[in-house]
């Protein structure tokens, strides 16, 4: 029965000891707050994003998955470069739309500028 209330009693102290030292009861305070780790090689300001930008970009894990701010952030850069590159793509398709509609325009003009000009 010694024996029970003796290990009862130091792991009573060895419980308060360390929520002690946790919360703040020891000599340098409480534990200091974790910064948040970071997004390290985010995409470039600079430049458009490449395919390597991507595939090299890594989320840092956070409590419950990855840091929500950086996918967002990463999306949001990553759909107004896809959309600014399909509407590069769309004039460019339409220029070589109209491009072709004149050169076909012309070259069936071509055969009726000949029979003009032959006497």
């Amino acid at each position: 029965m010694v024996m029970f209330l003796f290990l009862v009693v130091a792991l009573a102290v060895v419980v308060a000891a360390v929520t002690l030292a946790v919360v703040g009861g020891g000599e340098n305070g409480p534990l200091p707050e974790a910064a948040p780790e970071r997004l390290r090689d985010p995409l470039p300001p600079d430049r458009p994003v490449g395919r390597a930008d991507v595939e090299r970009l890594r989320f840092p894990l956070a409590a419950r998955g990855y840091r929500m701010a950086d996918v967002d952030d990463a999306l949001s850069r990553l759909g107004a470069e896809l959309a600014e590159r399909d509407a590069r793509i769309a004039d460019l398709e339409s220029a070589l739309a109209g491009a072709r509609a004149a050169a076909a325009h012309l070259s069936m003009d071509k055969p009726d500028r000949e029979r003009e000009d032959r006497p």
